[in-house]
C-alpha cells in the first residue's frame, strides 16, 4: 500500500514521512533557480531569543514543577534580567503556554520493537503504529512530571474566560479530536476499527482518557500506569495484537 500524505507531510497511517518532510523544509527557490537565502535580522534574533527562553523554562518547570519554577531562574539561565524576560513574555502563564505549545511540536519516536511478531505486509501495522505513537508519548510524559503538572494546572485554570491559556487549550483539544478522528476514519476505511465504533466519539474518548489518567498519575504515580491504560483502551477498538 502506497504512502498517502496530508498537507503536513504526515502519512495517512499517522507515520511521518521523513523524505516528504525534508522536501518541505527546503527554502523556496529564487527566480534564478538558486535556493532563497534565509534573512537574519532583528526579527530572527528575537525569535531565537524567545525560543531560548522557552527551552530554559521547559527545563526549569520540568524539574521544579509549576509552583517552584520561577521567572528569576529562567532569566538567569538565558543570561538576562527578569525585566528583559517580561519583554518577551508579560506573564508566567503566557510563558508556560509557550512551553506547552513547544512540547506539542515534539513528535514521539516509534518503538522499533513494536512491530515484532508482525509480517511486513500485515494489515494491522497502521493500527499498531497509531496506538504506539500515543502510548510512546504517554511514557515520554512520565519523564517530565513538572511539565505534566503545569499542563494539568493550566488546563484547569484555562476554562475561565479571561485566562491567557483559554485559546490555546480550546484549539489544542479541537485539533487533537480532529486529528485522531481523521486517523481513526482512515483505519476504519482499512477495516481496522472495531465495528460500531464512531471515530469522532473514540477521538474525544482518547483525549479525555489521556488527560484523566495523567491527573491520576500525578496524584499517585506508583498506582497508575498511563501507557498501559491507554494501550488497553486502544486494544478494545483496534486489532493491534499480533497474537
Amino acid at each position: 500500500m502506497g504512502t498517502v500524505l496530508d498537507e503536513s507531510g504526515r502519512a495517512a497511517d499517522g507515520v511521518i514521512d521523513d523524505e516528504a518532510v525534508g522536501r518541505m523544509a527546503v527554502p523556496p527557490a529564487r527566480a534564478d533557480g538558486a535556493p532563497a537565502r534565509r534573512r537574519r535580522g532583528p526579527y530572527a534574533k528575537s525569535a531565537e531569543r524567545r525560543q531560548a527562553i522557552v527551552n530554559a523554562a521547559f527545563e526549569v518547570f520540568a524539574t521544579r514543577g509549576f509552583r517552584s519554577g520561577s521567572f528569576r531562574e529562567v532569566a538567569e539561565r538565558v543570561g538576562m534580567s527578569q525585566t528583559s524576560l517580561l519583554h518577551y513574555f508579560p506573564s508566567k502563564e503566557e510563558l508556560l503556554i509557550a512551553v506547552l505549545a513547544s512540547r506539542d511540536g515534539v513528535e514521539p519516536v516509534l518503538d522499533p520493537d513494536v512491530l515484532s511478531g508482525l509480517a511486513p505486509d500485515d494489515e494491522r501495522i497502521p493500527a499498531v503504529r497509531f496506538a504506539d505513537l500515543i502510548t510512546t508519548q504517554a511514557r515520554a510524559n512520565q519523564e517530565v512530571p513538572g511539565v505534566i503538572q503545569l499542563y494539568a494546572v493550566l488546563s484547569g485554570e484555562g476554562v475561565t474566560d479571561d485566562h491567557p491559556g483559554r485559546a490555546y487549550f480550546t484549539e489544542r483539544f479541537a485539533g487533537l479530536r480532529a486529528d485522531y478522528a481523521a486517523d481513526l476514519e482512515r483505519l476504519r476505511d482499512l477495516g481496522l476499527l472495531r465495528k460500531g465504533v464512531d471515530p469522532a466519539v473514540a477521538a474525544a474518548t482518547i483525549v479525555a482518557l489521556w488527560d484523566g489518567i495523567q491527573l491520576q498519575w500525578l496524584y499517585d504515580a506508583d498506582a497508575v500506569d498511563m501507557s498501559r491504560a491507554l494501550r488497553d483502551y486502544l486494544a478494545l477498538i483496534l486489532p493491534t495484537s499480533p497474537h
